[in-house]
């Protein structure tokens, strides 16, 4: 399985990945998608957004991030707004 195979990963987020490190889906899942967009906005794009943090969110659940459950999106945008 490739990083591309996983929901809401197209090429840009791909490169944003190995970019930071996190090459494969398991290293992806091993840092998580809060700590794979913290690592994104440090290194590659302080400009990244929430909708890529939904994305990344979604890819680590194994859905798409419009099936990110309403309480789950409400944690996101917290921890987005955090920063």
């Amino acid at each position: 399985m490739k990083l591309a195979d996983l929901p809401n990963i197209g090429p840009k987020l791909t490169e944003n990945l190995c970019r930071v490190g996190l090459e494969t889906p398991e290293a992806f899942r091993a840092a998580g998608a809060k700590e794979a967009f913290l690592r994104i906005r440090a290194q590659v794009d302080p400009t990244a957004c929430f909708h890529q943090l939904t994305a990344l969110a979604g890819a680590e659940l194994g859905i798409p991030k419009k099936a990110i459950p309403a309480e789950k999106k409400v944690e996101l945008r917290t921890f987005f707004n955090s920063l």
